[in-house]
């Protein structure tokens, strides 16, 4: 089932353009949304929602057309980079009041989700380190029962520990057939989690893949000096003793190559960008 449907989608800015973006959200997937800084992820993300008003382009939920209407937007949990509640405001305030806008608001999951997290109502977001208000805004989000959850670096600025429990806390939610979008400059967070992921790269869409699809699309070869076929590689960095460099999985070239993360994948092609 699809959750979310992009078709097109387009915005132009003076020295921007989001262009032509498309993609699809199915049900219990995790996707994986990468790219450099003003690629164009947060945009997206914002025109989903209706902050950012496109110029072209569709976006469809649950498979009707969506034009910012809140029954739609209501069965969708959105946490923004850089959350920013009342600093002074008790959680149990900041719920009270979000409680009143959704008839669907459950109880249950809320209580839960305090006890799993470890959160305290009577705490300011003042007093929360930026993982435990990540994970506030993710008790929000799915207290109202969100069928869909869409995360702008979610994960940024997490320590360690708490990174990995919230990676967690995706593959459950992955299990109850919950869709999550999520982007990322972490991308070690990928390979935990993430089923597929979607690579954007000065406003367009680079890659939509499986993530092992996307890993076994290129290979890393290791040289200290520039080989002749070098006309060919892809995004050459220097190392510590030497190079490196991908290759399309489909060119061999004689040479002894390796796998290649996707962190060494994205740095390679934006190198080569």
């Amino acid at each position: 089932m699809s959750l979310l449907s992009v078709s097109g989608l387009t915005k132009k800015y003076p020295s921007f353009t989001l262009d032509g973006v498309s993609f699809e959200i199915g049900a219990g997937e995790i996707v994986g949304f990468i790219g450099r800084n003003g690629a164009g992820k947060s945009t997206t993300l914002k025109s989903l929602m209706g902050f950012v008003h496109p110029d072209g382009g569709e976006v469809r939920l649950f498979g009707q057309p969506f034009a910012g209407e809140s029954g739609l937007k209501r069965r969708i949990g959105f946490v923004p980079g850089g959350i920013d509640y009342y600093p002074k405001a008790k959680l149990s305030a900041i719920t009270a009041v979000t409680r009143r806008f959704y008839e669907s608001w459950d109880e249950g999951a809320y209580l839960r989700c305090l006890s799993d997290f470890s959160l305290d109502e009577k705490k300011t977001p003042s007093e929360l380190s930026e993982g435990m208000k990540v994970k506030y805004a993710l008790t929000l989000a799915l207290s109202i029962r969100a069928e869909l959850l869409i995360l702008d670096e979610p994960t940024s600025g997490l320590d360690p520990v708490s990174r990995d429990e919230l990676l967690d806390i995706f593959l459950k939610l992955r299990e109850e057939g919950i869709g999550i979008l999520f982007s990322t400059h972490i991308i070690s967070d990928l390979e935990r989690c993430a089923d597929r992921i979607i690579y954007i790269r000065e406003g367009r869409i680079y890659a939509d893949l499986p993530l092992p699809e996307f890993e076994r699309s290129y290979r890393l070869v290791r040289y200290a000096e520039r080989p002749e076929f070098a006309d060919r590689l892809i995004g050459e960095r220097r190392e510590r003793d030497g190079f490196t460099a991908l290759i399309k999985a489909e060119d061999s070239f004689g040479i002894i190559s390796e796998p290649a993360s996707p962190e060494e994948i994205m740095l390679h092609l934006e190198r080569k960008a």
